[in-house]
């Protein structure tokens, strides 16, 4: 036997034996890792697909907390977890905020691999029930004629809350002042009370506020406009063309993870987020499902690091 044909038997073997070691994925149970507290609109979420994974997949599907450092903790621990596919990272939008922010990762750049865009949420911009901005322009209006008087809030200098306003400040050319607290619920109190005067806070958070008249909210991030608040304008048809910010959900797995084992994942979370009761659980913290191809999402994931890159260097934003 030549050694060419020798060589072309040996790649075509250990294609085959390759083959045959991913074929009964998976044998055991696979882990979700939540880079964020348990309670927030990311975990929960997830612990939904969680149950829906299961069952498609015929194993146990674990939600595991590895909270801290906005994220990248958890990330950091998938990143160098073994490539097989029992690891996978269910990340957020501080995902694409965090390299601007630290000054280095505990991962690399390419150290993960994305599979799906998993949901967007839009963020509303909200004041206190009793403001006397009746709408954003009444808002706009004030902060231009008394710079650096009105202020807003968020759950901290890496949140979306936080780059949603500066996003929003930014583009208007405003002097405001950025307030921020250690939790978005403890600056939706402060918004509640009149301490702060406005912040852009995700819909799952305050949406039950907004509809008990606890809080009033004056526009939505999004391209549209929301179903579950259909009179409250959006951002871009009031002042700013184009502008969207939004709290998205995605799932990710070591870059190395074979490529058989990849597709079966991305293709159980796509089908479980096509399913009637996940989406209406979604619908009920105001997400909305989406379910990519792994190059759709990467291409979503470059345009988040250009704008999120952007706003960050123009601000000078750092760490708290």
């Amino acid at each position: 036997m030549n050694t060419i044909l020798k060589v072309r038997l040996l790649a075509c073997a250990t294609v085959m034996a390759s083959t045959s070691a991913h074929a009964q994925f998976p044998e055991r149970p696979i882990t979700i890792v939540v880079p964020y507290a348990p309670g927030g609109a990311a975990d929960a979420i997830a612990r939904v697909l969680a149950t829906r994974l299961g069952s498609k997949l015929g194993t146990s599907v674990i939600v595991d907390n590895k909270p801290g450092a906005s994220g990248t903790i958890g990330a950091g621990f998938v990143a160098k977890a073994t490539p097989n596919g029992y690891t996978v990272l269910y990340d957020a939008t501080p995902y694409s905020i965090n390299p601007h922010l630290f000054a280095k990762l505990p991962y690399a750049s390419d150290a993960l691999a994305p599979l799906s865009l998993v949901t967007l949420a839009p963020n509303i911009v909200i004041v206190k029930s009793d403001s006397p901005f009746k709408n954003l322009n009444d808002l706009i209006d004030k902060a231009k004629a008394n710079p650096g008087k009105i202020n807003f809030a968020s759950g901290g200098s890496g949140t979306v809350q936080r780059l949603a306003g500066e996003l929003f400040r930014q583009k208007l050319n405003l002097n405001m002042v950025h307030v921020p607290y250690k939790s978005g619920g403890l600056a939706i109190s402060d918004v509640m009370a009149g301490q702060v005067d406005f912040m852009f806070s995700t819909i799952a958070s305050s949406y039950s506020l907004v509809s008990g008249g606890k809080l009033r909210a004056l526009a939505i991030s999004a391209p549209e406009r929301s179903k579950r608040l259909p009179d409250v304008p959006t951002v871009a048809e009031t002042v700013i063309p184009g502008y969207e910010a939004y709290e998205w959900n995605g799932m990710f797995v070591p870059s190395r993870t074979p490529a058989d084992i990849k597709a079966t994942l991305q293709k159980a979370l796509v089908e479980v987020l096509k399913e009637d009761e996940v989406r209406q659980r979604l619908a009920d913290v105001g997400a909305t499902p989406v379910g990519s191809t792994p190059e759709e999402f990467a291409a979503f994931l470059k345009s988040e690091d250009a704008k999120w890159g952007g706003v960050v260097r123009k601000g000078q934003i750092k760490l708290d």
